[in-house]
């Protein structure tokens, strides 16, 4: 969600200048630990990630964003991510907002895909967002087998807010999320499903960051016998540029 806000203020700001045109960038991370929604993709371990993104000076943009991954098991342990999304920003009295549909593909493993459509507002230094799961595909399926997870299925919420603002030459954001999971406490285990079981968090964080250089410190309220509830400390370093 923050990389489409960002692109959405970029593209209102050509839309500003009155010429049409469109632009087509790339962006480029490494990061000591790739977080999402307040939960390690990559076991706590290092990730590589970049994407190429283009944009229209009417609002419209679409791109592409690929990251290794590692959530356990034989199929996933060395995959991948792969993002691929389109939608439609701008700003209209100082109000910016953003309209998209993301698909999160796991090519390794893509029994776990899944693809939301987003929406979110910003008003000065205050951003608000919500991701609405459309489409899930079979891993996902608890009420159908007995190893699903439960997660993504069709009917989950994200909501999401952050502040936004530069502090001298630093940027800095304060963070929030609530995850609300369709298949959260149901037992379908009587029928051959699974036991989901209570699956909804909220996680909430802060960054700081300059030049490209950025330091985040993360928790959520998991509550379990894994490390998934630690705290976080991550620092990551990207780039952008034109194509």
């Amino acid at each position: 969600m923050k990389k489409s806000i960002v692109l959405a203020t970029a593209v209102a700001s050509v839309l500003a200048s009155g010429v049409a045109s469109a632009e087509l960038s790339g962006n480029a991370a490494i990061t000591s630990n790739y977080i999402w929604r307040g939960i390690t993709q990559t076991q706590d371990e290092a990730a590589g990630q970049g994407g190429i993104d283009w944009g229209h000076s009417s609002g419209l943009y679409a791109g592409t964003w690929v990251s290794n991954v590692a959530f356990g098991g034989d199929n996933s342990a060395n995959g991948y991510e792969m993002d691929v999304y389109a939608g439609f920003g701008g700003e209209v009295g100082g109000f910016g907002y953003d309209l998209g549909v993301i698909s999160y593909q796991y090519p390794i493993d893509p029994a776990t895909n899944f693809t939301e459509v987003y929406a979110s507002g910003t008003m000065s230094i205050v951003t608000i967002g919500l991701a609405y799961t459309v489409d899930a595909a079979s891993f996902n399926d608890a009420e159908n087998n007995d190893q699903a997870t439960g997660l993504f299925e069709t009917g989950d919420m994200y909501l999401s807010g952050s502040l936004d603002f530069s502090a001298g030459k630093t940027d800095v954001s304060i963070f929030a999320g609530s995850y609300m999971f369709d298949q959260d406490g149901k037992d379908y285990s009587a029928t051959g499903g699974a036991d989901v079981g209570a699956i909804d968090y909220v996680h909430y964080g802060a960054s700081i960051g300059k030049d490209g250089f950025t330091f985040a410190v993360e928790k959520n309220d998991i509550d379990d016998d894994s490390t998934a509830g630690n705290v976080r400390f991550v620092a990551s370093y990207g780039i952008d540029f034109e194509l």
